[in-house]
């Protein structure tokens, strides 16, 4: 005789909880096959009779109260899933869950960010207000001061009238560039009388160049005539020990100024050619010197007759 047939092995035990969930989410699968337009008692029937046919099929005995609970849930929406509505929690929430991946570039930006924030602060906004500071000191405080102090030095080197003058000048243009906050021009009112102080305080002679290889005088077509000659002693400034001294010129030529210790004296047809034939003589000029520079003097006083005019190259 054949043997029986072994029996089906038991389904494993569900707690009523797990299996009113389970029978939920079949009744979601099955509803579909539930007709829509039946009651809801009729509905409710159906579904029962839906649910017993899959539990037997799969060898699970689900008690009634279990079907007539799940029913009850699945009209209730319960155990179903109901997204959070947007809003901050809902953002907040999303942005936790997803710090893995955004949090180490945040980190690296914000890293960044206060790396390129230190380097404006001490690198540009912070010298550039210490700078500020720093003008806004000079304007008050040190430029007036080192006016005035200039001023004063230049009233205590000499006694001319013309020099004293312009120190004046020089003095309240530079205090009222000073007021109105015009660092440039109150810096260029102090360097000129810085420049007239040291001018005033020199002490040299003015001589004619004597030594081989070098001339000691030229003459000019000036562009202005050209069947004219302008004459020209080729001059140097000396202290009391030989030494050149830099004293600032101005071309007539170009009206270029520079600070030279050698430069070309516009001198009458007739000095010139006094000189050139004194060194022809023998080779030297026998009285070099022919103006001298005292302090407290703004030009030298000459002794051969010039105009005054100079030239910078020849």
């Amino acid at each position: 005789m054949p043997a029986p047939a072994a029996p089906a092995p038991a389904a494993p035990p569900l707690d009523e909880t797990m299996l009113a969930m389970d029978v939920v989410d079949t009744l979601r699968h099955a509803e579909t096959l539930v007709e829509r337009e039946l009651s809801a008692e009729d509905r409710a029937a159906q579904l029962k009779q839906r649910l017993r046919e899959i539990y037997a099929g799969q060898g699970i005995a689900v008690p009634e109260h279990i079907l007539d609970q799940g029913v009850a849930a699945l009209e209730e929406h319960r155990f179903a899933y109901r997204p959070t509505p947007p809003g901050p929690a809902r953002s907040l929430a999303t942005l936790w869950v997803t710090r893995a991946r955004w949090g180490r570039p945040l980190v690296f930006a914000l890293g960044l960010l206060v790396l390129l924030g230190g380097g404006w602060w001490f690198g540009v906004h912070r010298p550039a207000e210490q700078a500020r500071i720093a003008e806004q000191q000079e304007l008050e405080e040190g430029l007036p001061r080192a006016l005035r102090a200039e001023h004063a030095r230049v009233l205590a080197t000499t006694q001319e009238a013309a020099p004293r003058e312009r120190a004046a000048r020089l003095l309240a243009e530079g205090e009222a560039a000073a007021r109105a906050g015009a660092l440039g021009d109150a810096r260029a009112r102090l360097a000129s009388l810085q420049e007239l102080q040291q001018v005033l305080a020199q002490d040299y002679a003015v001589r004619i160049v004597s030594r081989p290889g070098e001339p000691s005088g030229v003459w000019r077509v000036p562009e202005a005539n050209p069947r004219g000659r302008n004459f020209y002693l080729i001059v140097e400034a000396v202290d009391r020990n030989g030494r050149p001294v830099e004293v600032p010129i101005t071309s007539e030529e170009d009206g270029r100024t520079a600070r030279v210790s050698k430069w070309g004296l516009r001198v009458p047809a007739e000095e010139f050619e006094r000189v050139r034939q004194d060194k022809l003589r023998d080779g030297m000029v026998g009285q070099p010197v022919v103006g001298v520079k005292q302090a407290g003097q703004m030009a030298p006083a000459w002794t051969v007759p010039t105009t005054g005019g100079a030239i910078l190259s020849w």
